[in-house]
């Protein structure tokens, strides 16, 4: 049996590129809808992430059988129709193919986009990365590839749905050789005239496709601003923007306030958006109390991938009866550094901290880079997510900023 189409049948590699991709997609849809059904409590999010990261391995998977697929369509002859006189049966059946060809592609790789723009749910079982060299981690970026991704999967079911229905036609109703030669070869009778690459399901299938993303576009919301406060009906004040005017000789003009966890063995990078520090510091002291710093930190600002909602929950970081966190902390200075060496109170829970830090003061103006590991239990974040597995118990913070001298 030859690799190659031939005029009346389809070759080895074809059939096999069929089949193989049958069995993916089918494989990956129901992963998906049973991990999309799943909850995200403790009891389930180990499952339900295993079945997303199969489905989003998977969905690599069929994004590469897709491409290869489309090439080797592209420079194979396709068998000729079976009922050439039938022109609209045969166009749509085309058209069909074609949105079946790129659903291949757009969906699994809309879905891969946005797992890219995100830190967060789920790793992709591969050893090559989380992330794509096109798509910067934005949360803009992520809102379209979710919409599309969930738009074109429709299609991809509508055009499944077709191609199964049209085939079993085919062979129920018509009883010809349309699906025994896509499973065994068989080689149907010559077509009266040759066939030919035909431009209309084509462009039909690429018009759809492009109706489709104009929609996506339409669809997705606007990206909320950096500096938001998010508001909050609980006691607490939230914490002010950086570079807000506060109290102390130095005022903050920039900075970042990140962290790392680990997620199913992934690295998940989050931040705050919004928070704001009240330093006072004497640097003309060398060693022992050089001054002090107060942090306010707003909860509601968190961005962490795509689990941002999920870790303001009652189970993590409450945002709901804890909007605000606060660092205060003596500012030491020493020969071997400087450290912040005071009380984080996060989530209604206080717990001492040392914070190392480099400073660099030139004339009137200061950086700063700080990093310290924290253990999430002992706030009681995720506190129902006892495996290490799931969730790393330990969140490594890192600190910058540039400040002026007031």
């Amino acid at each position: 049996m030859s690799l190659h189409n031939t005029p009346t049948s389809f070759g080895t590699l074809a059939r096999a590129f069929h089949w193989l991709t049958a069995l993916v997609i089918l494989t990956a849809i129901p992963l998906g809808l049973i991990a999309n059904g799943l909850s995200t409590g403790p009891d389930s999010i180990a499952l339900k992430t295993q079945l997303f990261s199969l489905h989003k391995t998977l969905g690599v998977a069929a994004f590469f059988l897709g491409v290869a697929r489309i090439v080797w369509a592209v420079i194979q002859p396709r068998p000729a129709p079976l009922h050439p006189a039938r022109r609209l049966e045969t166009a749509v059946a085309e058209t069909v193919h074609w949105l079946l060809y790129l659903s291949l592609v757009i969906v699994p790789l809309s879905g891969w986009v946005h797992h890219a723009a995100l830190d967060g749910f789920a790793p992709i079982l591969w050893p090559l990365g989380q992330g794509l060299p096109f798509a910067p981690k934005s949360e803009a970026v992520a809102a379209f590839a979710g919409g599309a991704h969930w738009l074109f999967t429709k299609v991809l079911a509508v055009a499944i749905l077709m191609h199964v229905a049209g085939a079993v036609k085919h062979h129920v109703i018509d009883r010809d050789a349309t699906l025994r030669r896509m499973m065994r070869g068989v080689a149907a009778p010559a077509a009266a005239s040759a066939h030919r690459l035909r431009l209309l399901p084509l462009a039909l299938a690429l018009g759809l496709y492009g109706a489709g993303a104009a929609l996506a576009v339409s669809l997705t919301p606007a990206a909320p601003q950096a500096d938001a406060v998010a508001s909050s009906a609980a006691p607490e004040a939230p914490a002010s923007a950086v570079g807000a005017e506060t109290a102390g000789n130095w005022r903050v003009e920039s900075g970042t306030l990140g962290f790392q966890v680990q997620q199913m063995g992934a690295p998940v990078e989050g931040r705050f958006a919004n928070w704001s520090a009240e330093i006072t510091y004497d640097d003309t002291v060398t060693s022992g109390l050089a001054g002090r710093v107060v942090v306010l930190i707003d909860i509601g600002s968190l961005a962490l991938g795509s689990v941002s909602e999920q870790a303001k929950g009652p189970e993590f970081f409450d945002l709901a009866n804890h909007p605000t966190a606060r660092f205060e902390a003596d500012l030491i200075a020493g020969p071997s550094g400087h450290v912040a060496q005071g009380v984080l109170a996060l989530r209604g829970i206080e717990q001492p901290i040392t914070l190392p830090f480099t400073l660099e003061i030139a004339g009137d103006k200061a950086s700063m880079t700080g990093r310290v590991t924290l253990d999430r239990r002992d706030f009681g974040i995720g506190a129902g997510y006892g495996d290490e597995a799931t969730v790393g118990f330990a969140v490594d913070v890192a600190v910058t900023l540039s400040a002026a001298r007031k």
